[in-house]
């Protein structure tokens, strides 16, 4: 069975799972976009720019100092442009409430100008500066899906038991001054010039999710989906489509399909953002992954966060004059 654009449709754990694309997403073409690392994993001050990303600068009339601060989450901050317009989106916000206003502050980067947050998912290492953005930024929409409010929510361990992640209070990040749009369904952003994918479809038959994610229902503890994964897209005029993954818990090669059918584009211009193919949980689907990557065919792949060493390794080697290593403070300019 084929879905449009060619994807086909597959048959998961007795599910037929309906991926196909919404007419009503109107995505506008993009002059241009800018993204900007403000928390990833890594940070090397001394990477050399190249016409792609330019790295933060390590000194200007002399050395900049505190350096970066880099964590184990993921923040982005997207800059949309067309013509004399500019678009500005923050796409996640980190794990501590810390690196993300610190790495603002020491890039310059003001917050008033941000237009939209969008939650990726409701993880720890995703939600972690939002409160604190918040203070500064009032009344910004923030868009997310229902379930990034699950809570409780964390790993089950071999034994059973439950370890709990820090989650989102919705109330709380109402009364802090966020505009709440909650969809399962693609979002237009930045005057439609971007789009948030909504829930993402999962059509392969290797990406499996998180195994071992969980969440407490009515007392008890059973597997967590994360059905609140999510993605942002953009059409860069005369290049392709740019998608831009928090965790990619959904798979990053579902989230690529889903990107494709809900913007009826197939040409792939970028992928970047994290792909959670660390661990040996998922070692095993990294070759598989690769090679689709390989079949879609990416100008630029930006492997971040969660995609870990082993597999940002194997796409280095695999896809050389596509890869590009990602740092806290690295402009991508696509």
């Amino acid at each position: 069975m084929i879905l449009a654009r060619g994807i086909p449709l597959k048959v998961i754990g007795g599910l037929q799972m309906n991926a196909q694309f919404n007419d009503n997403l109107k995505l506008q073409e993009a002059d241009g976009v800018e993204i900007t690392t403000i928390i990833d994993n890594y940070t090397d001050v001394i990477l050399e720019s190249t016409e792609v990303a330019r790295r933060a600068p390590i000194y200007a009339g002399e050395w900049i100092s505190p350096a970066p601060l880099a964590e184990h989450g993921l923040s982005l901050l997207i800059k949309v442009f067309r013509g004399s317009e500019e678009h500005t989106i923050l796409f996640d916000a980190g794990w501590s409430d810390i690196g993300v206003p610190f790495n603002l502050k020491l890039f310059g980067i003001d917050v008033n100008k941000v237009e939209a947050i969008v939650l990726s998912h409701g993880h720890m290492d995703h939600i972690g500066a939002l409160m604190e953005i918040l203070k500064v930024k009032k009344s910004v929409p923030l868009i997310l899906h229902p379930h990034a409010f699950a809570a409780p929510r964390g790993l089950k361990l071999p034994n059973g038991r439950m370890v709990k992640f820090p989650t989102l209070d919705e109330q709380a990040v109402i009364k802090a001054g966020a505009d709440v749009v909650k969809t399962k369904s693609p979002h237009l952003l930045a005057s439609g010039l971007a789009a948030s994918t909504g829930e993402i479809k999962r059509v392969t038959d290797f990406e499996k999710g998180m195994p071992n994610a969980c969440l407490e229902r009515n007392g008890k503890i059973e597997p967590d989906p994360i059905l609140d994964d999510q993605a942002i897209v953009i059409h860069v005029k005369g290049k392709g489509l740019v998608v831009v993954s928090g965790c990619g818990h959904a798979g990053i090669i579902n989230t690529i399909y889903h990107g494709r059918n809900i913007t009826k584009i197939d040409k792939v211009y970028a992928v970047l953002g994290g792909f959670h193919l660390s661990g040996p949980l998922f070692q095993p689907i990294v070759g598989r992954t690769v090679e689709e990557l390989k079949k879609i065919d990416p100008e630029i792949i930006v492997p971040m966060h969660c995609t870990g060493w082993y597999a940002i390794n194997e796409i280095a080697k695999e896809m050389p004059g596509r890869f590009v290593l990602n740092s806290v403070g690295t402009r991508l300019i696509l």
